[in-house]
């Protein structure tokens, strides 16, 4: 009897772990439309969300060169969509272990720049995105 349960309780640990990585591949390999996350930035002041962040600095055509430069740096990041002389640019920041895709829009008004930190995956980031564009803001500032 004690040997059946020893199975039952490895195959239950074969299928946990199949579904885990079949998780995982989904969340690394599910195509991210640009043209769904590329959007203008409509909120115009700072604002903490459930899934994300929006963050307002003043700012014109170098500090946008300069967040640009920032966010490019970041690990696991790279351009989904735009581009810094059209003024309006999407980045996508993966997570280290399971390779969440955080979308970063940046995008500059006038003399305002605009930045909107979310998720893709899940209904709370955690904090994360607001993170992420307080430390874009401090190395903007020389922090």
């Amino acid at each position: 009897m004690a040997r059946g349960k020893g199975r039952g309780l490895g195959l239950i640990a074969v299928v946990l772990v199949g579904l885990l990585l079949a998780f995982v591949g989904y969340v690394r390999l599910s195509p991210v439309d640009p043209a769904a996350w590329h959007q203008p930035v409509e909120q115009a002041e700072d604002a903490d969300l459930a899934g994300g962040a929006v963050r307002v600095v003043e700012g014109g055509e170098e500090q946008l060169q300069r967040i640009d430069a920032i966010l490019r740096a970041l690990p696991r990041t790279e351009i989904l969509a735009g581009a810094v002389a059209a003024g309006h640019v999407t980045y996508i920041t993966r997570s280290a272990v399971f390779g969440f895709p955080d979308m970063t829009t940046v995008e500059r008004r006038g003399n305002q720049i605009r930045m909107y930190a979310r998720l893709r995956f899940g209904a709370s980031d955690l904090g994360v995105n607001r993170k992420r564009l307080e430390r874009v803001i401090a190395t903007l500032q020389g922090g």
